[in-house]
């Protein structure tokens, strides 16, 4: 349903009213459901009007309605997993500054877009680590058999 004006989405209720009237005439139980169509078009009429006004119009509880309504928002778009990406870390120059050098343990924390994570420390220097094969057995979701 498509809401153009205010004067629109009034002349659009009054309709949709009706068609709520009929559907109570016509029904054949007594507590049947209002029909998926009927929800929809309230809906989203409330998100043009105020939905206190619509409820009291088309006869229903405004906590329905509103129930309604978040039943039919859009769910949000799923984030896009970003990109992997490595910083390549340079090797101190001898006589660097102590705060500068390297830990004597080597910790990594690695997380993939689903959250999963991985976290280990070892007292070995990077160097002598298989980090690519780590990396990438994280990132494929496999046992790293190094």
């Amino acid at each position: 349903m498509q809401i153009a004006t205010p004067l629109h989405a009034e002349h659009q209720l009054d309709q949709l009213a009706g068609q709520f009237a009929h559907w109570r005439q016509t029904r054949t139980h007594p507590s049947a459901r209002i029909p998926p169509a009927l929800w929809e078009q309230a809906v989203a009429l409330a998100s043009a009007l105020p939905p206190a006004r619509v409820a009291k119009q088309l006869g229903l509880r405004v906590i329905d309605l509103k129930r309604q309504m978040a039943r039919h928002q859009a769910p949000s778009a799923p984030e896009a997993p970003q990109p992997l990406s490595f910083v390549e870390v340079p090797v101190l120059p001898e006589g660097a500054p102590s705060a500068l050098q390297p830990p004597s343990a080597t910790q990594i924390e690695l997380s993939r877009a689903d959250g999963t994570r991985l976290c280990f420390s070892t007292p070995a220097a990077p160097a002598t680590l298989p980090l690519a094969a780590i990396v990438q057995a994280f990132v494929e979701g496999r046992a790293c058999s190094n």
